[in-house]
């Protein structure tokens, strides 16, 4: 695969993975609220169809807004309660891009990726590179540590910004 393939995906138009199954996904959260000894409620399940349908890195907020439209009583802290859970049982991830919002993303049935940020427009892209997995891997070894996680987030600004900018230096 050439690096554009790898790093042309934008996070907002689709995911790096195809999603869990929503069913499946549905039924996982289910499950762990029963675990929890949780009651069910419609509208947490609204919220959990909400946030697999809008795939990529989702703020608080735009998940409000998009609940709402199904049922406009949604609450904030309700849409909190719910991504905690998500995120609890590993169907969710909760992200920092250093812009102060926590962004979640689905999290089960999709590959490691890293990501892309745009400091101009804040577009995150998502990427793969199994050069850049091998080579941390490596670097972990030659320092006799085991690598349990990681996170990998560039930042900077992409070709439409750095455009804009040249744009706006010849006016």
């Amino acid at each position: 695969m050439t690096h554009a393939d790898h790093d042309s995906r934008s996070s907002r138009a689709r995911g790096h993975d195809r999603p869990q199954d929503a069913g499946t996904s549905a039924a996982a959260l289910a499950a762990y609220i029963e675990q929890k000894g949780l009651k069910h409620s419609r509208q947490r399940e609204r919220i959990a169809q909400a946030f697999f349908a809008l795939r990529g890195h989702v703020t608080v907020e735009e998940l409000v807004g998009h609940a709402r439209r199904d049922d406009p009583r949604v609450s904030v802290a309700t849409v909190y309660r719910t991504m905690k859970l998500l995120v609890e049982c590993g169907l969710a991830s909760a992200r920092q891009f250093g812009d102060g919002q926590t962004r979640y993303e689905p999290s089960a049935g999709r590959a490691h990726h890293d990501h892309l940020i745009c400091t101009g427009c804040g577009d995150i892209i998502e990427f793969a590179n199994e050069k850049i997995e091998s080579l941390q891997e490596t670097v972990a070894r030659r320092h006799g540590f085991e690598v349990e996680s990681h996170k990998l987030e560039l930042y900077g600004r992409c070709a439409r910004c750095r455009k804009a900018v040249r744009g706006e230096e010849r006016a």
